[in-house]
């Protein structure tokens, strides 16, 4: 093959377009900043802060149905880096796990044929981070090591599984949702499957029951919500009654432990897994919009919930009439009846149609405070919640909720009074935990009310439903270079056109044109192209005609044909002649037509009995060249003239020159020469005539007659000295003009519909399409290049194909997609660092494994002046610079100095440059600032637990003297209750009695009551507890049980021999298996450290932990929570990092700067020892020095091998003597360098 030129570089792309139903479950926001969603085959991935699609995956033969970013909460070090991991799965059960940065595939799984239900990865043990669990239907659970595509272990269950949940506290609690109800898996462990077929619970409507009939008369409202009240129950109930048919998800709150909603479409259940009862309901009135979708939140207890119209709404909690005491007096006379959940905001809802609904919502899981609305015809919203101060004034009395106050501290640490409004980062640096009590304590701290509103942040249209027709501008030449941008006009069904530039991928213009389908598209100019459209017919087979042109920079589109078009045969094709000068219209039933394209006027309307037209071609050659030749000739000779004097001219002369120079001065006022071209084109018969147009002359030329071999010929293409032609029958034939021979080649593949010549010099390859598929073919050598076949190769059907430079094609297909594809036809996912994007985009992942830890190195900590920096640039980094340029690229995108970026993107990033930029913004709060930036779930979780306890700590120590402020402060600015038993102890218990006032409201049972007399007397709310199991009925059997239990707790005293009576039988009934019950005695006498004992032997870890923050002082409880660390440290538990989180709430900071340097986790333990250091939470004697020299020493080196220098001489330098040796290796180049 002979080499031709690439006219211009462009990526290989997919413009994707509306969504099928099966894609609408089919969304993921990962930790790491891109949003994941499947498009009929495709996985697009977008940027969540430019808005910009980063990669399209496509691999999948069927509509994918699910997608899961894999978690980012482990380690991060050069053995196991920031990466971008998915997983998606299709119709056809087939899963495929993604390395999405640079496209390729990692592991493929399969199962079953029928389409994946639901999936997750697992995050809960620090072994493993490549285990997915799916459901593959109808009833299976399988856990697959997707790193090897390897079957751990896989279980089947009664019936269909229709999705699961994790408890978000315990990773061995797995909640099925399936046809006929809720199953609780309480023993998932992932190295064998669960033994159980779990314990399987069915809803119904308790409206039978004697006890629910007890409640006071309340309001209407109040009724309508005590309708609502549902009920678990082991029974299947009746077929009237049951209401999951309609459950549309099930879901665990993540902001507290053991709550877990249903979803239905016009209210969400909140229950209470303790009691298996429901303690909320938040009901829609008749008029309001069914929900969809609900994500509950984990930073604070909110809830984002999609409604039907596409509205957003977030609902946060009201805080409770908290109980301050803890003692036995009797509770608030009128404690919340329920769990009441306020509209705080509401992002505007979209125009819902027949095919344009809101498909699925996903949250942002680092920040908490912006959603991405997925709708089906392809776009994605993005919605940010902005927060505003609302005045000083502490209460706006005309809103009904309690208000929402801003946080007290930022980043673990307090606000003071007249700090700026602090950035939106996350939902919790916005609002505040609403844990506000008494007016007594509000004089202490600055409270500001604040009020939420959601932002449309960003927006990606898809392309509009097929068919479509496409038409690539002309191509890129020398002449044209300076002007030149790749685009391509895409006519629609609704009478549209839309601009596409194919160097970024986005739409350039959205012109409305038509008012019906848009058939065919030719470009006129670079700026300005001719679009045809046609109506459907009426009975007589007449339509109405439109045929348009416009110029692209003005929008100004103008009817190219004046009055003509109404009720006449349709438009078949129009052709532009290769100088643009001329353009052929052919009908359907009615003779051609030639029209001068510069100046809108018919040429020639052919003779009735010309011959029906079935395809057609202008020639390459025109005479343009010798007009210009003759033009200079005569300029020349006009200059020739001017030199000779007036008197010498003859007269014949002077009237040829004038001529020449009324011809020159029409030509220089509007370039128009009109130069000679010439089309060929085909008749019903098959023969070929050739006519030449010059000016408004029309000539007949020769006639070729028909080739015997070929059938109705149905599509000519023409380039140089070559011409192709296609049949209805799918043969072509090859014309060599110069060598006058021709070649016929039958493909098999029935009608070609379309072949077009690739642009570039000497490019002499075609593609053809067919009602099947499309070819490349080389026309020198007369052999084909690639083929693509419906059916075979793909699953869509091809519509339109052109292409795009010389060495890409462009095919418009029926799923609703333009693939821009090398000429191979293969599609292939392109690494993401190569695209062109037009905004720059945020992801460290994208990065090598060594320059992103560098950049999180930089970013942290930048020792060599006081001031810090955005600029890597000047930064002693030996990497090449390639490199270099890449990391100042992440940190432009970061303080978006070098770019102009829509607003919100630009306020977002300006508030973390400014927060990176501020000498004052502490280690501490750098290092969770740069958590989030990283969407490092593991650093996000354990800065978060350090950074407040640090504080608390040093405190505590500061002032020992003022106990009770203290305990104030922990109760106003106390740690969130989502890392529940890392919370302080005194805020652990009263979100504990809370708890169970809520539950003793809503039990409705005889079970119930007695599981909230249980935890009354496991929290040691014995009067409460008394009053509960006097309230048992006569014929109850349990009543004489409950009777004798009342009448011990009320006489239960210290004294010795009942005590140690009690223990006894306590420890037998243990003993013998009855482990509860043997507990709540020994919380009777106050054995409660004897009773977490018990508890732990027998593996009841959680709950010998919250037995001892309830009941115990901090010294006992502190003794059994370390004893729980070591269990989670043991190689087959192998939680360290939980057990970490459980030290830092303890204060064990030695302890925990150990572990993290014996897990080699080095650059979190120097900064956090750093920090400690800085706190004055660490006591610095000899041993903790040898730690801290050590730990430093070893982040020196591995600052080293990231190759950045300074901040390695810094950790060196502070490394002491373990430290000494690194540090003369790292000043030794620097003194060789001086003496040089």
């Amino acid at each position: 093959m002979l080499p031709y030129t690439v006219n211009i570089r462009l990526s290989a792309r997919t413009l994707t377009g509306a969504l099928s139903a099966q894609n609408k479950g089919a969304v993921d926001w990962g930790w790491q900043g891109l949003i994941a969603y499947g498009c009929q085959s495709l996985v697009l991935v977008i940027d969540s802060n430019t808005a910009q699609t980063v990669q399209v995956l496509e691999r999948h033969k069927t509509t994918v149905v699910k997608v899961k970013w894999a978690k980012e909460n482990y380690h991060h070090n050069i053995g196991s880096p920031y990466s971008l991991r998915l997983a998606s799965a299709d119709a056809s059960g087939k899963i495929i796990v993604w390395d999405v940065a640079t496209g390729t595939v990692r592991c493929e799984i399969q199962e079953h044929t029928k389409p994946i239900q639901d999936m997750q990865w697992l995050w809960n043990q620090d072994a493993s981070r490549d285990l997915l669990l799916a459901v593959h239907p109808p009833n299976y659970i399988v856990l697959w090591n997707a790193d090897t595509g390897t079957k751990l272990w896989k279980k089947s269950y009664a019936e269909n599984i229709l999705s699961f949940s994790f408890d978000p506290f315990d990773p061995s609690h797995l909640t099925l949702l399936t046809s006929e109800g809720i199953v609780f898996i309480s023993d998932f462990s992932p190295s064998k499957a669960p033994a159980s077929s779990g314990k399987k619970v069915y809803i119904s409507s308790p409206h039978s029951s004697p006890s629910h009939n007890k409640l006071v008369a309340a309001t209407g409202a109040k009724k309508a919500l005590d309708k609502v009240k549902i009920l678990i129950t082991n029974e299947k109930p009746s077929a009237e009654s049951v209401t999951l048919n309609e459950c549309l998800q099930l879901s665990y709150l993540p902001s507290k432990r053991n709550y877990m909603l249903l979803l239905y479409p016009r209210e969400i259940l909140i229950l209470d897994l303790e009691v298996n009862q429901t303690v909320g309901v938040i009901a829609i009135e008749r008029t309001g919009i069914p929900f969809v979708q609900v994500i509950p939140c984990f930073q604070r207890d909110g809830l984002f919930c999609l409604h039907e119209n596409g509205c957003i709404t977030l609902r946060v909690r009201r805080s409770n009439i908290s109980i301050t005491g803890t003692s036995n007096e009797d509770p608030d006379p009128d404690p919340v009846q329920e769990l009441i959940y306020d509209l705080r905001s509401q992002s505007d809802a979209i125009r819902v149609t027949k095919t344009v609904r809101p498909f699925s919502m996903v949250c942002c899981p680092v920040n908490e405070n912006s959603t991405a609305l997925i709708v089906s015809d392809g776009r994605v919203m993005i919605w940010e919640l902005k927060s505003t101060i609302s005045g000083r004034n502490l209460r706006n009395s005309n809103s009904s909720a309690s208000p929402l106050y801003s946080p007290v501290a930022f980043c673990g640490i307090p606000v003071g009074a007249f700090q700026n409004k602090l950035p939106d980062l996350s939902l919790d640096n916005m609002i505040g935990q609403g844990a506000v009590t008494g007016e007594e304590q509000l004089k202490n701290y600055f409270f500001q009310e604040v009020h939420l509103k959601f932002l449309l942040t960003g927006l990606l249209s898809g392309l509009p439903l097929p068919p479509f027709a496409i038409r690539m501008c002309p191509p890129l030449t020398t002449k044209n270079i300076k002007q030149y941008q790749p685009l391509l006009a895409v006519g629609t069904s609704n009478g549209s056109v839309l601009v596409y530039n194919l160097t970024s991928g986005l739409l350039h213009k959205e012109l409305s044109i038509h008012s019906c389908e848009v058939k065919g598209i030719e470009w006129t100019s670079l700026t300005g192209f001719l679009s045809f459209a046609t109506s459907t017919p009426n009975n007589l087979g007449l339509v109405r005609n439109e045929l348009q042109l416009v110029d692209l920079p003005t929008g100004r589109s103008i009817a190219f044909r004046g009055e003509r078009g109404n009720d006449e045969p349709a438009i078949e094709m129009i052709k532009v002649s290769h100088l643009k000068q001329y353009l052929a219209v052919v009908f359907k039933d009615k003779p051609l037509e030639l029209w001068d394209v510069r100046t809108c006027t018919l040429l020639r309307e052919m003779s009735k009995n010309f011959p029906t037209v079935t395809a057609l071609e202008w020639s390459p050659t025109h005479n343009l060249k010798s007009l210009k030749k003759k033009q200079l000739a005569a300029r020349e000779a006009m200059a020739r003239q001017t030199v000779v004097s007036d008197t010498e001219l003859s007269s014949v002369e002077s009237s040829v020159i004038s001529l020449l120079q009324e011809a020159e001065s029409k030509s220089e006022l509007s370039q128009n020469i009109s130069a000679r071209e010439h089309f060929v084109f085909t008749d019903t018969d098959g023969q070929v005539y050739h006519l030449t147009v010059e000016g408004n002359s029309v000539k007949d030329g020769a006639r070729i007659p028909p080739d015997g071999s070929m059938g109705s010929v149905t599509c000519i293409a023409w380039k140089g000295d070559t011409l192709v032609l296609g049949d209805v029958d799918g043969n072509l034939n090859f014309w060599d003009l110069k060598a006058r021979v021709s070649r016929g080649i039958p493909t098999h593949r029935s009608w070609v519909r379309k072949i077009r010549f690739a642009p570039g010099k000497g490019n002499q390859k075609v593609i053809t399409m067919y009602t099947d598929g499309a070819e490349v073919w080389d026309t020198k050598e007369v052999q084909m290049v690639s083929s693509l076949r419906s059916g075979r190769n793909v699953n869509f059907r091809i519509l339109d194909v052109d292409w795009c430079t010389s060495d890409k094609v462009i095919l418009a297909s029926d799923d609703g997609c333009i693939r821009v594809l090398e000429t191979t036809m293969k599609s292939t996912c392109f690494r993401m660092d190569e695209q062109e994007l037009t905004e720059p985009v945020w992801c460290p992942y994208l990065l090598v494994p060594r320059a992103s830890l560098a950049l999180k190195a930089f970013l942290l900590h930048q020792p060599w002046n006081d001031k810090c920096t955005l600029d890597i640039l000047h930064i002693d980094y030996p990497e090449n610079e390639n490199i270099k340029n890449l990391l100042q690229k992440q940190l432009n995108s970061l303080s978006n100095t070098a770019y102009y970026r829509s607003d919100m993107a630009f306020c977002f990033c300006s508030d973390v440059k400014k927060l990176v930029l501020d000498p004052e913004f502490t280690l501490l709060q750098r290092c969770l600032l740069v958590a989030r930036l990283y969407g490092d779930e593991s650093e996000l979780h354990f800065w978060s637990v350090a950074s407040h306890y640090l504080y608390s700590f040093s405190q505590e120590k500061a002032q020992t003297t003022k106990t009770t402020d203290s305990l104030q402060e922990k109760l106003i600015n106390p740690l969130d209750i989502c890392y529940d038993i890392l919370c302080e102890n005194s805020y652990f218990q009263k979100f504990q009695l809370e708890r169970v006032h809520l539950q003793e409201v809503k039990r409705s049972t005889y079970d119930h009551t007695r599981k909230c007399a249980d935890q009354l007397l496991l929290l040691g709310q014995t009067d409460r507890a008394v009053q509960l199991l006097l309230e048992t009925n006569a014929e109850n059997p349990h009543y004489y049980c409950d009777s004798l239990k009342a009448c011990l707790v009320t006489t239960v005293t210290s004294s010795g021999p009942s005590q140690s009576t009690i223990k006894l039988v306590a420890t037998n009934m243990i003993a013998n298996g009855k482990l509860a019950e043997g507990v709540q005695l020994l919380s009777l006498i106050d054995k409660a450290a004897d009773a977490c004992r018990y508890l732990q032997t027998y593996g009841e870890w959680n709950r010998a932990a919250w037995l001892a923050k309830v009941r115990l002082n901090s010294e006992e409880c502190a003794d059994v929570l370390k004893r729980w660390v070591d269990h989670l440290c043991s190689p087959q538990v192998n939680q360290k990092s939980k057990a970490i989180l459980v030290l830092l709430s303890l204060g064990c900071f030695t302890r925990v700067a150990e572990m993290l340097h014996s897990m080699r986790y080095f650059d979190r333990a120097a900064l956090f020892v750093e920090v400690c250091l800085k706190y004055g939470t660490i006591e610095v004697n000899e041993d903790t020095n040898k730690l801290i020299h050590v730990v430093f020493a070893d982040y020196a080196r591995s600052l080293k091998t990231l190759g950045f220098k300074q901040g390695a001489i810094l950790f060196a330098s502070k490394a002491g003597a373990s430290g000494k040796d690194l540090l003369n290796e790292l000043k030794q180049p620097e003194e060789e360098v001086t003496e040089e």
